[in-house]
């Protein structure tokens, strides 16, 4: 079943709100037809530090100006009325990155988060976190929960950042959390995908549609690796940095394009099964 959804008219986000746009944005936008759009779109934010060296810069200027890339991308998503949208913001891996670096980032999120707040709010955007939370320094802990008492009442997107995340990490949590829930119920029946959904960190929210990578890698990095079975993947070797509104219309005009099948066939595609034959012939 596609998560892509068929809008009501009366749902469907009118150009205007977008507010001015470059010629780039408008030849897209023509492009583009806002009752098909991704019901959930999932961001792989890569190409901070490489943005960084090619101005001699160091990668912790890159990282600060990738925060504007995430602005207008929650930003244009939410006016777009994407039903939820995910950033992968630090992975359980990034831990090995230099300690100077790692300080940086959780700091420069809990700037984000209070630099940010307004905005969310102004577009009701409820916030989510997903990962090993109980890891992250204190501060960073308290302002994620912060943040998400804050949103817990707004009916808008749904945005979540993906920090100490990993997608091995998620399946993991998810199997020993139905462990816990089984012990001492005596013999079980085996795990079902649908059980096992239930427990992961996005519990509640449509797999990802669109899984958009910058920086022109072609690998997934261990992200939501559960929830992109049947995502579309898009690559841009756009930086993160440089990630602006147009390139991700670009994105979403590229996801129209193609055709979903979910392990079926596309329209008009022949089947190499035989017709069943008919008694008496």
């Amino acid at each position: 079943m596609s998560h892509t959804r068929t809008q009501n008219p009366s749902h469907v986000p009118a150009l205007e709100s977008l507010g001015p746009v470059t010629a780039e944005e408008a030849r897209l936008l023509e492009k583009l037809d806002l009752t098909r759009l991704p019901r959930h779109v999932a961001v792989i934010m890569d190409g901070n530090g490489r943005w960084a060296q090619k101005r001699h810069l160091p990668r912790i200027a890159g990282h600060r100006s990738g925060t504007q890339s995430a602005r207008t991308t929650i930003e244009t998503c939410a006016r777009l009325k994407i039903e939820a949208l995910t950033l992968y913001a630090f992975s359980v891996e990034n831990w090995r990155r230099p300690k100077t670096e790692i300080d940086f980032l959780m700091q420069l999120l809990r700037e984000y988060l209070r630099k940010e707040m307004p905005l969310i709010q102004k577009h009701a955007i409820r916030m989510r976190f997903l990962g090993r939370m109980d890891e992250l320094p204190a501060g960073v802990q308290k302002d994620v929960q912060e943040a998400m008492e804050k949103t817990a009442g707004n009916k808008g997107m749904v945005l979540c950042i993906a920090l100490n995340y990993g997608g091995r990490a998620e399946i993991v949590d998810a199997l020993n959390a139905i462990l816990v829930e089984r012990n001492g119920s005596g013999p079980s029946s085996p795990i079902t995908e649908e059980q096992l959904a239930r427990h992961l960190y996005t519990e509640g929210l449509p797999d990802p549609d669109l899984l958009i990578r910058t920086s022109g890698e072609m690998r997934v990095s261990n992200f939501l690796l559960w929830q992109i079975a049947y995502a579309e993947i898009f690559v841009t070797e756009t930086l993160w940095p440089d990630f602006n509104r147009a390139r991700l219309l670009e994105a979403l005009v590229e996801f129209q394009k193609r055709e979903r099948r979910y392990g079926g066939l596309g329209e008009g595609e022949p089947s190499d099964e035989k017709p069943a034959r008919v008694a008496g012939e």
